[in-house]
């Protein structure tokens, strides 16, 4: 339930952020925000290559649409991605 509020709060956020450069606000607030639209891709991006580098060869490889999905949704699409996840062999 909680991981649905993030990912609706994270599409506010991409929009709030995309609507800056269609039609920009005023000097201090659109620079900040530019600033902000540079940190999102550079972080959901990092996200996506970290996990993308974390996979072992056993492991099936990450589709096109959950790389989006995580891109997109960052954090909150990691969080729901793994409760899916079968858990890992305990060592004896």
């Amino acid at each position: 339930m909680l991981i649905n509020v993030g990912r609706l709060l994270m599409l506010c956020i991409w929009g709030f952020l995309l609507f800056n450069i269609i039609h920009p606000f005023p000097k201090p607030t659109k620079y900040f925000l530019d600033v902000a639209m540079v940190f999102m891709f550079f972080m959901h991006g990092l996200q996506m290559m970290l996990l993308k580098a974390t996979q072992g060869k056993d492991q099936t490889k990450i589709g096109g649409w959950l790389q989006f999905r995580i891109f997109l949704f960052g954090v909150f699409e990691l969080m729901a991605w793994q409760k899916k996840q079968p858990p890992l062999p305990t060592r004896k």
